[in-house]
């Protein structure tokens, strides 16, 4: 079975029930396969990234596999604005930056009729413009699983940048560090690649967009600048290493 979401935020959740852990968002338009269906919950796995979680079955849609294929194949279109509206009948439906609103053109699928009129973007963009896309959500607060300018985590925040310049890569930290080319010293970086950390156990848990003149931009208690160094993050408030670097990757 295929679905889609059709509501701006909603949790994807590591059990069924809504005081379980939040392990990512499913943003408005993203589409994903039902793996198990409950009375209350559907275990899924988004088309995206292949994450799996429960939802909520009263905060999807179910579609055909041939209108989710036509999704698919379809050029995608995502919301540019930090927040903007849909309009229909009877009908004002809110949604965020990186909103997928490429199932809109379908009128089959498209039952509200579901208009937008704000900024879009769509097709690969330069590796310049990563940087103007990451300011988009700078001091959002951090939200462990969250996808949004209204609470995002580290490698949320990566994978969203990526996505709206039409790129994808995983959703985890230590999935991200997987993928990509390795690079020996940060002089060696450009403006957009991704910076690793890790922890005392050598795993990585943490991951930002380095910047110009040895700066990163990241999520740690919000999406924030902070010095990068062969150390790892200096944060320029308390003048202290809080991460590790383990690793540079050159992913476009």
């Amino acid at each position: 079975m295929y679905a889609l979401c059709n509501l701006a935020i909603v949790p994807l959740r590591f059990e069924p029930s809504d005081r379980s852990e939040l392990v990512t968002q499913v943003l408005f338009g993203e589409t994903f396969t039902i793996l198990e269906k409950k009375e209350k919950w559907s275990r899924i796995s988004l088309t995206a990234d292949s994450y799996e979680g429960w939802i909520d079955n009263k905060q999807f849609t179910e579609i055909t596999e041939d209108q989710y294929k036509k999704i698919q194949e379809s050029s995608k279109f995502y919301c540019a604005d930090l927040i903007d509206y849909l309009t229909g009948k009877n009908t004002l439906m809110p949604v965020s930056l990186g909103s997928d609103l490429s199932y809109l053109t379908f009128s089959d699928i498209n039952s509200q009729e579901l208009t937008f009129d704000g900024t879009m973007i769509s097709g690969i963009q330069p590796k310049t413009n990563l940087l103007q896309t990451a300011f988009l959500y700078l001091n959002a607060p951090y939200l462990w699983g969250g996808k949004t300018p209204f609470g995002i985590d580290c490698s949320g925040f990566t994978q969203m940048v990526y996505r709206l310049n039409g790129y994808s890569i995983p959703r985890d930290a230590s999935q991200q560090a997987k993928i990509g080319e390795p690079l020996s010293f940060i002089e060696e970086s450009e403006v957009g690649d991704l910076a690793f950390f890790d922890n005392e156990e050598g795993n990585i848990i943490h991951v930002g967009i380095i910047m110009e003149n040895n700066y990163i931009i990241h999520a740690h208690g919000k999406v924030r600048i902070d010095r990068l160094d062969h150390l790892g993050i200096l944060n320029i408030d308390s003048g202290r290493h809080t991460h590790k670097l383990r690793v540079i990757k050159k992913i476009i």
